[in-house]
Protein backbone atom coordinates (compact mmCIF):
# COMPACT_ATOMS: atom_id res chain seq x y z
CA UNK A 1 0.00 0.00 0.00
CA UNK A 2 1.42 3.54 -0.80
CA UNK A 3 2.41 5.65 2.10
CA UNK A 4 -0.28 8.06 3.31
CA UNK A 5 0.19 11.53 3.79
CA UNK A 6 0.11 11.95 7.12
CA UNK A 7 3.88 9.73 7.41
CA UNK A 8 4.93 12.46 4.17
CA UNK A 9 8.89 13.48 4.97
CA UNK A 10 9.29 17.38 5.65
CA UNK A 11 12.13 18.51 5.91
CA UNK A 12 12.60 22.11 5.57
CA UNK A 13 14.62 23.34 2.36
CA UNK A 14 18.48 23.86 3.03
CA UNK A 15 18.56 27.22 1.30
CA UNK A 16 22.26 28.13 1.07
CA UNK A 17 22.63 24.58 -0.29
CA UNK A 18 19.91 25.10 -3.08
CA UNK A 19 21.63 28.47 -3.81
CA UNK A 20 25.20 26.71 -4.54
CA UNK A 21 23.43 23.86 -6.43
CA UNK A 22 21.11 26.26 -8.48
CA UNK A 23 24.07 28.33 -9.77
CA UNK A 24 26.36 25.62 -10.62
CA UNK A 25 23.07 24.35 -12.84
CA UNK A 26 23.23 27.51 -14.47
CA UNK A 27 26.20 27.48 -14.90
CA UNK A 28 26.22 24.24 -16.59
CA UNK A 29 22.66 25.53 -18.96
CA UNK A 30 24.95 28.69 -20.24
CA UNK A 31 28.11 26.32 -21.02
CA UNK A 32 25.72 23.45 -22.70
CA UNK A 33 27.03 22.60 -26.52
CA UNK A 34 23.54 20.67 -27.79
CA UNK A 35 19.91 20.98 -27.32
CA UNK A 36 20.66 17.64 -25.39
CA UNK A 37 22.81 18.74 -22.74
CA UNK A 38 20.84 21.89 -21.87
CA UNK A 39 17.60 19.24 -21.42
CA UNK A 40 19.70 17.15 -18.96
CA UNK A 41 20.18 20.21 -17.20
CA UNK A 42 16.98 21.36 -17.25
CA UNK A 43 15.90 17.80 -15.86
CA UNK A 44 17.71 18.86 -12.83
CA UNK A 45 16.77 22.16 -11.93
CA UNK A 46 13.04 20.83 -12.22
CA UNK A 47 14.05 18.07 -9.71
CA UNK A 48 15.31 21.05 -7.22
CA UNK A 49 11.57 22.69 -8.12
CA UNK A 50 9.86 19.81 -7.30
CA UNK A 51 10.99 19.15 -4.19
CA UNK A 52 11.16 22.74 -3.20
CA UNK A 53 7.62 23.00 -4.37
CA UNK A 54 6.15 19.51 -2.22
CA UNK A 55 8.06 20.57 1.06
CA UNK A 56 5.83 24.24 0.60
CA UNK A 57 3.07 22.55 -0.07
CA UNK A 58 3.22 19.45 2.75
CA UNK A 59 3.66 22.93 5.47
CA UNK A 60 1.30 24.81 3.83
CA UNK A 61 -1.43 21.78 4.01
CA UNK A 62 -0.18 20.85 7.93
CA UNK A 63 -0.22 24.54 8.36
CA UNK A 64 -4.32 25.51 6.99
CA UNK A 65 -5.29 22.10 9.14
CA UNK A 66 -4.12 23.40 11.81
CA UNK A 67 -3.19 27.01 12.11
CA UNK A 68 -2.12 26.89 15.76
CA UNK A 69 0.55 24.16 15.60
CA UNK A 70 4.05 25.97 16.50
CA UNK A 71 5.75 23.82 14.20
CA UNK A 72 4.09 24.70 10.66
CA UNK A 73 3.31 28.48 11.64
CA UNK A 74 7.56 28.60 11.82
CA UNK A 75 7.18 26.37 8.43
CA UNK A 76 4.80 28.48 6.51
CA UNK A 77 6.69 31.99 7.87
CA UNK A 78 9.65 30.08 6.39
CA UNK A 79 8.29 29.80 3.06
CA UNK A 80 6.94 33.27 3.37
CA UNK A 81 10.20 34.82 3.66
CA UNK A 82 12.11 32.27 1.29
CA UNK A 83 9.65 31.77 -1.76
CA UNK A 84 11.26 35.18 -3.32
CA UNK A 85 14.53 33.50 -3.07
CA UNK A 86 13.40 31.07 -5.09
CA UNK A 87 10.74 32.74 -7.14
CA UNK A 88 13.93 34.33 -8.49
CA UNK A 89 15.51 31.73 -9.30
CA UNK A 90 12.67 30.18 -11.25
CA UNK A 91 12.48 33.53 -13.43
CA UNK A 92 16.68 32.75 -14.26
CA UNK A 93 15.38 29.94 -15.72
CA UNK A 94 12.81 31.41 -17.79
CA UNK A 95 15.63 33.84 -18.33
CA UNK A 96 17.74 31.20 -19.88
CA UNK A 97 15.34 29.57 -21.68
CA UNK A 98 14.09 32.24 -23.58
CA UNK A 99 17.75 33.02 -24.57
CA UNK A 100 18.99 29.88 -25.25
CA UNK A 101 20.19 29.16 -28.51
CA UNK A 102 18.41 25.60 -29.09
CA UNK A 103 15.24 27.28 -27.74
CA UNK A 104 13.51 26.43 -30.77
CA UNK A 105 14.51 22.19 -30.94
CA UNK A 106 13.31 22.55 -26.93
CA UNK A 107 10.05 24.17 -28.40
CA UNK A 108 9.36 21.95 -30.35
CA UNK A 109 9.58 18.42 -27.67
CA UNK A 110 8.29 20.85 -24.61
CA UNK A 111 5.56 23.13 -26.29
CA UNK A 112 4.88 26.52 -27.05
CA UNK A 113 2.92 27.29 -23.64
CA UNK A 114 6.25 26.69 -21.90
CA UNK A 115 7.89 29.80 -23.35
CA UNK A 116 4.47 31.48 -22.78
CA UNK A 117 4.76 31.47 -19.09
CA UNK A 118 8.50 31.71 -19.28
CA UNK A 119 7.97 35.20 -21.22
CA UNK A 120 5.14 36.29 -18.54
CA UNK A 121 7.05 35.04 -15.22
CA UNK A 122 10.41 36.97 -16.23
CA UNK A 123 8.19 40.25 -16.50
CA UNK A 124 6.82 39.48 -12.97
CA UNK A 125 10.26 39.52 -10.94
CA UNK A 126 13.27 41.39 -10.23
CA UNK A 127 15.91 40.62 -7.26
CA UNK A 128 14.85 44.65 -6.32
CA UNK A 129 10.77 43.58 -5.18
CA UNK A 130 12.63 40.37 -3.00
CA UNK A 131 11.74 42.67 0.21
CA UNK A 132 8.30 43.58 -1.49
CA UNK A 133 7.37 39.61 -2.15
CA UNK A 134 8.23 38.86 1.40
CA UNK A 135 5.72 41.62 2.92
CA UNK A 136 3.55 40.86 0.10
CA UNK A 137 3.62 37.09 1.56
CA UNK A 138 3.36 37.80 5.08
CA UNK A 139 0.79 40.25 5.11
CA UNK A 140 -1.56 37.54 2.73
CA UNK A 141 -0.38 35.29 5.65
CA UNK A 142 -1.85 37.69 8.56
CA UNK A 143 -5.64 37.95 7.08
CA UNK A 144 -5.35 33.89 6.90
CA UNK A 145 -4.71 33.63 10.33
CA UNK A 146 -7.17 36.62 11.57
CA UNK A 147 -9.91 34.93 9.49
CA UNK A 148 -9.35 31.56 11.06
CA UNK A 149 -9.28 32.70 14.67
CA UNK A 150 -12.84 33.87 14.51
CA UNK A 151 -14.12 32.62 17.37
CA UNK A 152 -17.88 33.44 17.55
CA UNK A 153 -20.45 32.73 20.66
CA UNK A 154 -23.97 31.23 18.85
CA UNK A 155 -26.53 28.84 19.87
CA UNK A 156 -24.24 27.80 23.16
CA UNK A 157 -21.55 26.94 21.57
CA UNK A 158 -18.24 28.66 20.22
CA UNK A 159 -17.87 28.44 16.81
CA UNK A 160 -15.50 29.54 13.80
CA UNK A 161 -16.85 30.92 10.44
CA UNK A 162 -16.93 27.66 8.96
CA UNK A 163 -18.93 26.05 11.63
CA UNK A 164 -21.66 29.19 11.98
CA UNK A 165 -22.81 28.30 8.32
CA UNK A 166 -25.28 25.87 9.56
CA UNK A 167 -27.01 28.48 10.98
CA UNK A 168 -27.19 31.16 8.39
CA UNK A 169 -29.53 28.31 6.66
CA UNK A 170 -31.84 27.83 9.44
CA UNK A 171 -35.45 27.43 8.14
CA UNK A 172 -36.32 30.23 10.67
CA UNK A 173 -35.38 33.67 9.29
CA UNK A 174 -34.84 34.81 12.47
CA UNK A 175 -31.78 32.38 13.37
CA UNK A 176 -30.74 33.31 9.62
CA UNK A 177 -30.01 37.17 10.81
CA UNK A 178 -28.67 36.74 14.17
CA UNK A 179 -25.93 34.12 12.54
CA UNK A 180 -25.23 36.56 9.88
CA UNK A 181 -24.64 39.44 12.01
CA UNK A 182 -22.77 37.28 14.21
CA UNK A 183 -20.58 36.72 11.33
CA UNK A 184 -20.73 39.83 9.92
CA UNK A 185 -19.83 41.61 13.84
CA UNK A 186 -16.86 39.13 13.50
CA UNK A 187 -15.52 41.34 10.18
CA UNK A 188 -16.57 44.56 12.13
CA UNK A 189 -14.72 43.91 14.87
CA UNK A 190 -11.74 43.75 13.12
CA UNK A 191 -12.54 45.95 10.59
CA UNK A 192 -9.38 48.41 11.40
CA UNK A 193 -7.16 45.72 10.77
CA UNK A 194 -8.52 44.11 7.72
CA UNK A 195 -8.66 47.88 6.26
CA UNK A 196 -4.95 47.80 7.00
CA UNK A 197 -4.15 44.40 5.96
CA UNK A 198 -5.62 45.35 2.85
CA UNK A 199 -4.15 48.90 2.18
CA UNK A 200 -0.31 47.78 2.55
CA UNK A 201 -1.52 44.94 0.18
CA UNK A 202 -2.47 47.51 -2.41
CA UNK A 203 0.50 49.87 -1.28
CA UNK A 204 3.12 46.56 -1.55
CA UNK A 205 1.87 45.53 -4.89
CA UNK A 206 1.69 49.01 -6.45
CA UNK A 207 4.94 49.49 -5.42
CA UNK A 208 6.16 46.53 -6.74
CA UNK A 209 4.72 46.96 -10.20
CA UNK A 210 6.34 50.25 -10.29
CA UNK A 211 9.41 49.11 -9.75
CA UNK A 212 8.70 46.33 -12.60
CA UNK A 213 8.19 48.91 -15.05
CA UNK A 214 4.35 48.55 -14.84
CA UNK A 215 1.89 51.82 -14.64
CA UNK A 216 0.10 49.97 -11.99
CA UNK A 217 -0.67 46.89 -10.64
CA UNK A 218 -3.21 45.64 -13.36
CA UNK A 219 -1.02 44.21 -16.04
CA UNK A 220 1.23 43.07 -13.87
CA UNK A 221 -1.49 41.23 -11.77
CA UNK A 222 -2.59 39.61 -15.31
CA UNK A 223 0.97 38.13 -16.31
CA UNK A 224 1.13 36.52 -12.66
CA UNK A 225 -1.64 35.00 -13.48
CA UNK A 226 -0.22 34.07 -16.94
CA UNK A 227 -2.56 35.50 -19.09
CA UNK A 228 -1.39 34.48 -22.45
CA UNK A 229 -4.27 34.88 -24.81
CA UNK A 230 -6.33 37.60 -23.32
CA UNK A 231 -6.56 40.87 -21.57
CA UNK A 232 -8.08 43.07 -19.74
CA UNK A 233 -9.58 44.77 -22.42
CA UNK A 234 -11.22 41.27 -23.39
CA UNK A 235 -12.45 41.12 -19.35
CA UNK A 236 -14.20 44.26 -20.08
CA UNK A 237 -15.90 43.01 -23.22
CA UNK A 238 -16.95 39.50 -21.10
CA UNK A 239 -18.47 41.78 -18.01
CA UNK A 240 -20.32 43.85 -20.15
CA UNK A 241 -22.45 40.34 -21.64
CA UNK A 242 -22.45 39.51 -18.09
CA UNK A 243 -24.49 43.21 -17.31
CA UNK A 244 -26.62 42.19 -20.54
CA UNK A 245 -27.34 38.38 -20.53
CA UNK A 246 -26.53 37.37 -17.00
CA UNK A 247 -27.98 39.86 -14.41
CA UNK A 248 -31.44 40.12 -15.72
CA UNK A 249 -31.93 36.26 -15.55
CA UNK A 250 -30.00 36.46 -12.07
CA UNK A 251 -32.74 38.69 -11.13
CA UNK A 252 -35.45 36.46 -12.12
CA UNK A 253 -34.40 34.00 -10.28
CA UNK A 254 -33.80 35.88 -7.21
CA UNK A 255 -37.77 37.34 -8.10
CA UNK A 256 -38.68 32.97 -7.77
CA UNK A 257 -37.03 32.40 -4.99
CA UNK A 258 -38.92 35.73 -2.95
CA UNK A 259 -41.87 34.38 -4.18
CA UNK A 260 -41.20 31.16 -2.88
CA UNK A 261 -40.01 32.52 0.49
CA UNK A 262 -42.90 34.44 0.91
CA UNK A 263 -40.74 37.89 1.32
CA UNK A 264 -41.36 41.13 -0.35
CA UNK A 265 -37.85 41.94 -0.03
CA UNK A 266 -35.02 39.78 0.07
CA UNK A 267 -32.49 40.46 2.58
CA UNK A 268 -28.52 39.48 2.86
CA UNK A 269 -29.77 36.36 5.13
CA UNK A 270 -32.27 35.48 2.82
CA UNK A 271 -29.91 34.91 0.14
CA UNK A 272 -28.37 31.72 0.46
CA UNK A 273 -31.83 30.72 1.71
CA UNK A 274 -33.44 29.05 -1.04
CA UNK A 275 -36.69 27.24 -0.20
CA UNK A 276 -39.39 27.43 2.44
CA UNK A 277 -38.78 23.90 3.72
CA UNK A 278 -34.81 24.10 3.95
CA UNK A 279 -32.51 23.86 1.73
CA UNK A 280 -30.78 20.30 0.46
CA UNK A 281 -28.61 19.59 2.84
CA UNK A 282 -26.53 15.80 2.46
CA UNK A 283 -28.00 12.54 4.74
CA UNK A 284 -25.12 11.43 6.69
CA UNK A 285 -21.75 12.94 8.10
CA UNK A 286 -18.64 12.88 6.30
CA UNK A 287 -17.33 9.38 6.70
CA UNK A 288 -21.36 8.36 4.63
CA UNK A 289 -20.23 11.42 2.19
CA UNK A 290 -16.84 9.72 1.30
CA UNK A 291 -18.12 6.16 1.63
CA UNK A 292 -21.12 7.30 -0.82
CA UNK A 293 -18.48 9.31 -2.84
CA UNK A 294 -16.34 6.27 -3.48
CA UNK A 295 -19.28 4.57 -5.25
CA UNK A 296 -19.96 7.74 -7.17
CA UNK A 297 -16.60 7.79 -8.69
CA UNK A 298 -16.38 3.72 -9.27
CA UNK A 299 -19.29 4.18 -10.72
CA UNK A 300 -18.07 7.20 -13.52
CA UNK A 301 -15.24 5.60 -14.72
CA UNK A 302 -12.46 3.39 -13.96
CA UNK A 303 -9.88 6.71 -13.82
CA UNK A 304 -12.04 7.73 -11.41
CA UNK A 305 -12.77 4.82 -9.47
CA UNK A 306 -8.87 4.37 -9.14
CA UNK A 307 -8.25 8.13 -8.28
CA UNK A 308 -10.61 8.44 -5.45
CA UNK A 309 -9.45 4.86 -4.27
CA UNK A 310 -6.15 6.35 -4.08
CA UNK A 311 -7.02 9.75 -2.49
CA UNK A 312 -8.99 7.67 0.59
CA UNK A 313 -6.39 5.16 1.01
CA UNK A 314 -3.59 7.38 1.04
CA UNK A 315 -5.05 9.85 3.12
CA UNK A 316 -5.02 13.19 0.74
CA UNK A 317 -8.60 14.95 2.28
CA UNK A 318 -8.72 16.52 5.00
CA UNK A 319 -12.97 17.33 4.94
CA UNK A 320 -13.98 18.55 8.24
CA UNK A 321 -14.46 22.18 9.83
CA UNK A 322 -12.39 21.86 13.23
CA UNK A 323 -11.13 24.89 15.39
CA UNK A 324 -7.84 26.10 14.43
CA UNK A 325 -8.52 25.15 10.96
CA UNK A 326 -8.45 27.79 7.78
CA UNK A 327 -11.36 28.56 6.18
CA UNK A 328 -12.42 27.68 2.76
CA UNK A 329 -11.49 25.03 0.10
CA UNK A 330 -8.58 24.38 -2.11
CA UNK A 331 -6.84 21.58 -4.18
CA UNK A 332 -2.67 21.37 -3.53
CA UNK A 333 -0.22 19.08 -5.39
CA UNK A 334 2.57 16.83 -3.94
CA UNK A 335 4.82 16.89 -7.42
CA UNK A 336 7.58 14.37 -5.10
CA UNK A 337 4.75 11.79 -4.09
CA UNK A 338 2.67 12.68 -7.26
CA UNK A 339 -0.09 13.09 -5.77
CA UNK A 340 -3.13 15.97 -4.64
CA UNK A 341 -4.52 17.05 -1.67
CA UNK A 342 -8.28 18.10 -1.17
CA UNK A 343 -9.06 20.98 2.15
CA UNK A 344 -12.31 21.86 2.69
CA UNK A 345 -14.78 22.66 5.72
CA UNK A 346 -17.53 20.11 6.12
CA UNK A 347 -20.17 21.76 7.94
CA UNK A 348 -23.30 19.93 7.25
CA UNK A 349 -24.62 22.23 4.01
CA UNK A 350 -25.07 21.22 0.44
CA UNK A 351 -22.10 22.94 0.38
CA UNK A 352 -19.80 19.88 1.57
CA UNK A 353 -20.55 17.75 -1.53
CA UNK A 354 -20.12 21.08 -3.45
CA UNK A 355 -16.56 21.54 -2.61
CA UNK A 356 -15.81 18.01 -2.61
CA UNK A 357 -16.82 16.92 -6.31
CA UNK A 358 -15.33 21.04 -7.26
CA UNK A 359 -11.92 20.09 -5.42
CA UNK A 360 -12.38 16.33 -6.36
CA UNK A 361 -12.05 17.53 -10.18
CA UNK A 362 -9.42 19.85 -9.59
CA UNK A 363 -7.04 16.68 -8.10
CA UNK A 364 -8.60 14.54 -10.82
CA UNK A 365 -6.82 16.97 -13.35
CA UNK A 366 -3.50 16.56 -11.72
CA UNK A 367 -4.11 12.89 -11.31
CA UNK A 368 -4.61 12.26 -15.02
CA UNK A 369 -1.83 14.74 -16.10
CA UNK A 370 0.86 13.49 -13.87
CA UNK A 371 2.30 12.00 -17.31
CA UNK A 372 3.41 15.28 -18.36
CA UNK A 373 7.15 15.94 -18.07
CA UNK A 374 7.06 19.48 -17.81
CA UNK A 375 6.50 20.82 -14.44
CA UNK A 376 4.36 23.52 -15.57
CA UNK A 377 2.07 21.53 -17.82
CA UNK A 378 1.20 19.20 -14.56
CA UNK A 379 -2.05 21.79 -14.55
CA UNK A 380 -3.17 24.61 -16.58
CA UNK A 381 -3.30 28.65 -15.67
CA UNK A 382 -6.16 29.33 -13.04
CA UNK A 383 -9.06 30.06 -15.16
CA UNK A 384 -8.62 26.87 -17.00
CA UNK A 385 -8.22 24.77 -13.97
CA UNK A 386 -11.50 26.01 -12.68
CA UNK A 387 -13.08 24.52 -15.78
CA UNK A 388 -12.33 20.70 -14.30
CA UNK A 389 -13.69 21.88 -11.32
CA UNK A 390 -16.63 23.29 -11.62
CA UNK A 391 -17.55 21.07 -14.54
CA UNK A 392 -17.50 17.61 -12.34
CA UNK A 393 -19.75 19.21 -10.16
CA UNK A 394 -22.41 18.76 -12.99
CA UNK A 395 -21.30 15.82 -14.37
CA UNK A 396 -21.60 13.46 -11.23
CA UNK A 397 -25.14 15.28 -11.12
CA UNK A 398 -26.77 11.65 -11.70
CA UNK A 399 -25.43 10.13 -8.79
CA UNK A 400 -26.52 13.14 -6.39
CA UNK A 401 -29.66 10.64 -5.44
CA UNK A 402 -26.97 9.25 -3.52
CA UNK A 403 -26.42 12.39 -1.38
CA UNK A 404 -29.82 14.26 -1.41
CA UNK A 405 -32.40 11.30 -1.87
CA UNK A 406 -35.87 12.99 -2.06
CA UNK A 407 -34.18 16.46 -2.03
CA UNK A 408 -32.27 15.95 -5.41
CA UNK A 409 -34.48 17.75 -7.46
CA UNK A 410 -34.52 20.53 -5.26
CA UNK A 411 -30.52 20.42 -4.71
CA UNK A 412 -30.17 20.37 -8.60
CA UNK A 413 -32.34 23.42 -9.30
CA UNK A 414 -30.50 25.16 -6.52
CA UNK A 415 -26.77 24.21 -7.83
CA UNK A 416 -27.60 25.17 -10.90
CA UNK A 417 -29.48 28.47 -10.02
CA UNK A 418 -26.71 29.37 -7.95
CA UNK A 419 -24.07 28.91 -10.96
CA UNK A 420 -26.02 31.77 -12.68
CA UNK A 421 -26.18 33.98 -9.34
CA UNK A 422 -22.61 33.83 -8.77
CA UNK A 423 -21.54 34.70 -11.88
CA UNK A 424 -22.58 38.59 -11.62
CA UNK A 425 -20.98 38.28 -7.94
CA UNK A 426 -17.70 36.58 -9.59
CA UNK A 427 -17.68 39.49 -11.87
CA UNK A 428 -18.41 42.18 -9.20
CA UNK A 429 -15.04 41.07 -7.31
CA UNK A 430 -13.00 41.44 -10.76
CA UNK A 431 -14.33 45.19 -11.51
CA UNK A 432 -13.61 46.11 -8.06
CA UNK A 433 -9.91 44.79 -8.03
CA UNK A 434 -10.01 46.71 -11.55
CA UNK A 435 -10.90 49.74 -9.20
CA UNK A 436 -8.67 49.30 -6.05
CA UNK A 437 -5.49 48.77 -8.39
CA UNK A 438 -6.17 51.34 -11.08
CA UNK A 439 -6.86 53.97 -7.58
CA UNK A 440 -4.26 52.60 -5.22
CA UNK A 441 -4.82 56.19 -3.78
CA UNK A 442 -8.68 55.40 -2.58
CA UNK A 443 -9.31 55.46 1.03
CA UNK A 444 -10.82 52.43 2.77
CA UNK A 445 -14.24 54.19 2.90
CA UNK A 446 -13.65 55.09 -0.92
CA UNK A 447 -12.79 51.15 -1.51
CA UNK A 448 -16.08 50.42 0.32
CA UNK A 449 -18.38 52.59 -1.55
CA UNK A 450 -17.00 51.18 -4.92
CA UNK A 451 -17.68 47.75 -3.67
CA UNK A 452 -21.59 49.11 -2.23
CA UNK A 453 -21.95 50.94 -5.96
CA UNK A 454 -21.03 47.59 -7.74
CA UNK A 455 -23.28 45.08 -5.65
CA UNK A 456 -26.32 47.38 -6.80
CA UNK A 457 -24.88 46.91 -10.56
CA UNK A 458 -24.61 43.20 -10.09
CA UNK A 459 -26.46 42.18 -7.88
CA UNK A 460 -29.53 44.90 -7.19
CA UNK A 461 -32.14 42.35 -5.69
CA UNK A 462 -30.43 42.09 -2.37
CA UNK A 463 -31.06 44.40 0.84
CA UNK A 464 -28.19 45.30 3.42
CA UNK A 465 -29.38 47.64 5.13
CA UNK A 466 -29.86 46.43 8.09
CA UNK A 467 -26.59 45.85 8.48
CA UNK A 468 -23.99 48.79 8.87
CA UNK A 469 -20.78 46.88 7.71
CA UNK A 470 -22.44 45.42 5.01
CA UNK A 471 -24.29 49.03 4.24
CA UNK A 472 -21.26 50.20 3.98
CA UNK A 473 -19.70 47.76 1.62
CA UNK A 474 -17.96 45.64 3.36
CA UNK A 475 -19.12 42.55 2.30
CA UNK A 476 -15.70 41.63 0.16
CA UNK A 477 -13.79 41.34 3.75
CA UNK A 478 -14.62 37.71 3.63
CA UNK A 479 -13.76 36.92 0.21
CA UNK A 480 -10.25 36.03 0.83
CA UNK A 481 -9.13 35.53 -3.17
CA UNK A 482 -9.09 39.58 -2.68
CA UNK A 483 -6.26 39.58 -0.28
CA UNK A 484 -4.68 36.44 -1.29
CA UNK A 485 -4.39 36.06 -5.36
CA UNK A 486 -5.44 39.37 -7.24
CA UNK A 487 -7.20 38.91 -10.13
CA UNK A 488 -7.81 35.01 -9.24
CA UNK A 489 -11.63 35.77 -9.35
CA UNK A 490 -12.49 36.04 -12.93
CA UNK A 491 -11.20 32.64 -13.65
CA UNK A 492 -14.42 31.31 -11.58
CA UNK A 493 -16.92 33.18 -13.97
CA UNK A 494 -14.97 32.75 -17.40
CA UNK A 495 -15.10 28.74 -15.85
CA UNK A 496 -18.74 28.82 -14.92
CA UNK A 497 -20.23 29.82 -18.64
CA UNK A 498 -17.18 26.72 -20.11
CA UNK A 499 -18.75 24.54 -17.35
CA UNK A 500 -22.22 25.32 -18.37
CA UNK A 501 -21.50 24.26 -21.88
CA UNK A 502 -20.47 21.00 -20.01
CA UNK A 503 -23.61 20.98 -18.40
CA UNK A 504 -25.66 21.39 -21.65
CA UNK A 505 -23.37 18.43 -23.94
CA UNK A 506 -24.31 16.31 -20.29
CA UNK A 507 -27.94 16.51 -20.92
CA UNK A 508 -27.73 15.76 -24.63
CA UNK A 509 -25.07 13.24 -24.53
CA UNK A 510 -23.57 12.27 -21.08
CA UNK A 511 -20.83 9.72 -22.62
CA UNK A 512 -19.58 12.51 -25.31
CA UNK A 513 -19.57 14.68 -22.48
CA UNK A 514 -17.47 12.59 -20.63
CA UNK A 515 -14.97 11.88 -23.12
CA UNK A 516 -14.51 15.49 -23.86
CA UNK A 517 -13.52 16.05 -20.15
CA UNK A 518 -11.52 13.58 -20.20
CA UNK A 519 -9.71 14.72 -22.70
CA UNK A 520 -9.29 18.01 -21.44
CA UNK A 521 -8.14 16.64 -18.12
CA UNK A 522 -4.84 15.25 -19.99
CA UNK A 523 -3.91 17.72 -21.66
CA UNK A 524 -3.58 19.42 -18.23
CA UNK A 525 -1.68 22.92 -18.53
CA UNK A 526 -0.04 22.20 -22.60
CA UNK A 527 -2.15 25.02 -23.98
CA UNK A 528 -3.51 28.57 -22.79
CA UNK A 529 -6.79 29.26 -21.69
CA UNK A 530 -8.68 29.40 -24.94
CA UNK A 531 -6.30 26.37 -26.58
CA UNK A 532 -7.86 24.24 -23.82
CA UNK A 533 -11.36 25.18 -24.51
CA UNK A 534 -11.02 24.52 -28.06
CA UNK A 535 -9.32 20.98 -27.05
CA UNK A 536 -12.45 20.17 -25.17
CA UNK A 537 -14.73 21.46 -27.62
CA UNK A 538 -16.22 24.51 -25.99
CA UNK A 539 -16.73 27.97 -27.33
CA UNK A 540 -14.57 30.85 -26.10
CA UNK A 541 -16.61 33.08 -23.52
CA UNK A 542 -14.75 35.99 -24.97
CA UNK A 543 -16.83 34.85 -28.22
CA UNK A 544 -19.59 37.11 -29.15
CA UNK A 545 -22.91 35.09 -28.34
CA UNK A 546 -21.39 32.53 -26.37
CA UNK A 547 -22.48 33.20 -23.60
CA UNK A 548 -25.98 34.51 -24.52
CA UNK A 549 -26.10 30.81 -26.01
CA UNK A 550 -25.52 28.93 -22.95
CA UNK A 551 -27.82 31.78 -20.98
CA UNK A 552 -31.23 30.75 -23.27
CA UNK A 553 -30.83 26.79 -22.52
CA UNK A 554 -29.99 27.17 -19.08
CA UNK A 555 -32.58 29.90 -18.44
CA UNK A 556 -35.40 27.99 -20.06
CA UNK A 557 -34.49 25.11 -17.74
CA UNK A 558 -35.07 26.85 -14.48
CA UNK A 559 -38.07 28.84 -15.16
CA UNK A 560 -39.41 25.16 -16.38
CA UNK A 561 -38.98 23.43 -12.94
CA UNK A 562 -41.71 22.67 -10.55
CA UNK A 563 -41.04 24.81 -7.58
CA UNK A 564 -43.96 24.11 -5.89
CA UNK A 565 -42.82 20.84 -5.11
CA UNK A 566 -39.36 22.88 -2.95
Amino acid sequence: MSERFEDFEYIRPDMESLQRQMEELFDALAAAKSAGEQEAVLERINQIRSEFDSMSAIARIRHTVNTQDAFYKAEQDFFDQYTPIYQGWVSRYYEALMRSPFRAQLEEKWGKQLFRIAELTVRTFSPDIVDDLRLENKLASDYVKLTASAQIDFAGKRLNLAQLTPYTLSTDRETRKRAQDAKYAFFAQHEAELDDIYDRLVKVRTAIAGKLGYANFVELGYARMKRSDYNAASVAVFREQVRAHLVPLASRIREQQAQLLGVEQLTYYDDKYRFPSGNPAPKGDADWIIENGKRMYAELSPETDAFFRMMTEQGLMDLVSKPGKAVGGYCSYIKTHRVPFIFSNFNGTSGDIDVLTHEAGHAFQKYMSGHHRVPEYLHPTLEACEIHSMSMEFLVWPWMELFFQEDTEKYKYAHLSDAILFIPYGTAVDEFQHFVYEHPEATPAERKAKWRELERTYRPDLALEENDLLDRGGYWFQQRHIFRSPFYYIDYTLAQICALQFWVKSQADASRAWEDYIRLCKEGGSGSFTELVAVAGLRSPFAEGTVASVIDEIGGWLEQADLSRY
